[in-house]
């Protein structure tokens, strides 16, 4: 039997819906294919060609019926072959099912893409010719339940992770008919190889101490093993569920964070080079120059009231801002701030923002579960490393 295969640039296809039409002639030879092949599948159903006689025939051809079909490429009327039995039937529409579950999984990727579910039904409109409800494109997305579970509760104890990067970022969703922010907790491990993977995350109506908790609970159930440092910012109920939950471990404050705090109580007026000098404390090549800097800091700015704070808030949180001067000098760059992480953060929230609110939790579950794969995936592929270099 003839064997049709048709395969779709989908990408490309994205890329250009939205400026221009489809190609109608390739439509109508699709049409003008599909019509002969079920018209050979009849003649073979049948055991001769038409207009044969022969007083042994088992069934009689009986014309045709009309049918739409939507493929991935658009709406086509195809002219369906019939028997007089009914017992005849094309395996044209079988076979298309992959294509069109193809299309399916298209739609599902632009959402996961950052594409509104107003563009997805507009981009269906245009490539078959018929309107989805948005409800329709929220439903696909379901499909990715079972995979994002999968991938989400995952087993961690085939890889001991030396860091572990925490963060929490807030989206908004709909429940009980009002619209209210919940947290993203998202965690990020640095393995054995010095590659980076996302181990889990999680949704909370909050950040606390609590919440925290139960997260990192849920990744050492998965089997993690205490890191030799977590890499966080200084919110007061994450250091104290990460103190509570990884005894023996180093906390690492995220220098920039920390920076940040300290520039919000200096003045904005000739304390450019105050600024340098803060900058260079955290980017010495040694905790000795770090300290020596530090120390020359608070020597040249204590007689200034103007910098009382400042001199306070770094000399209180300097300590926990330099753990990271107790690995090795190749990982200093990487693990004194949470920034690999925020850039993360910024691709979940460039899809989210899209979305604006999400109509449930399990909606935002699922999303942002497809989004995080997606870029676990792409994380460090082949030989690329995190961090390059020997290891201490």
């Amino acid at each position: 039997m003839t064997q049709l295969n048709f395969t779709l640039d989908f990408e490309k296809l994205k890329e250009g819906i939205m400026q221009s039409s489809l190609n109608d002639v390739l439509k109508s030879t699709i049409v003008i294919i599909l019509n002969k092949y079920m018209e050979r599948e009849r003649d073979l159903y049948m055991m001769n060609e038409s207009h044969d006689r022969d007083a042994e025939r088992h069934d009689y051809r009986n014309g045709y019926y009309p049918r739409d079909f939507v493929l991935n490429i658009g709406k086509i009327k195809l002219k369906v072959p019939r028997t007089r039995s009914g017992n005849f039937s094309t395996d044209v529409f079988e076979k298309y099912k992959r294509n069109d579950q193809a299309f399916l999984l298209s739609m599902i990727e632009m959402v996961v893409n950052g594409v509104s579910t107003r563009k997805v039904t507009k981009v269906v409109e245009q490539l078959c010719g018929e309107s989805v409800s948005k409800s329709m494109v929220s439903d696909l997305t379901k499909q990715l339940e079972p995979a994002v579970q999968e991938w989400a509760n995952r087993p961690l104890n085939n890889q001991y992770y030396r860091y572990l990067y925490v963060d929490a970022m807030y989206i908004k969703v709909r429940e009980y008919h009002k619209v209210v922010s919940k947290a993203v907790y998202v965690a990020m491990g640095v393995n054995t190889e010095n590659k980076r993977e996302i181990i889990g995350f999680q949704i909370a109506n909050q950040e606390s101490k609590e919440n925290w908790s139960t997260f990192f609970k849920s990744l050492m159930k998965r089997g993690l093993q205490l890191p030799k440092l977590v890499i966080s910012d200084a919110h007061e109920g994450l250091k104290a569920a990460i103190q509570e939950e990884f005894l023996g471990t180093s906390w690492q404050r995220c220098t920039v964070h920390f920076l940040r705090n300290i520039m919000e109580t200096m003045p904005r007026k000739n304390t450019a080079e105050a600024r340098r000098h803060l900058k260079e404390i955290f980017k010495a090549p040694t905790v000795e120059i770090s300290r020596a800097l530090k120390d020359e800091f608070i020597e040249k700015y204590e007689g200034d009231r103007r910098f009382e704070k400042v001199i306070k808030t770094l000399d209180e949180g300097y300590e926990d801002a330099i753990q990271f001067y107790a690995e090795p000098a190749n990982t200093h760059k990487h693990i004194r701030t949470t920034n690999t992480l925020e850039r993360l953060n910024s691709e979940i929230r460039r899809r989210e923002r899209v979305i604006r609110i999400f109509p449930n939790e399990d909606s935002a579950f699922r999303l942002i579960g497809a989004v995080l794969m997606d870029l676990d995936e792409n994380l460090d592929k082949g030989n690329k490393r995190f961090i390059y270099g020997q290891n201490q």
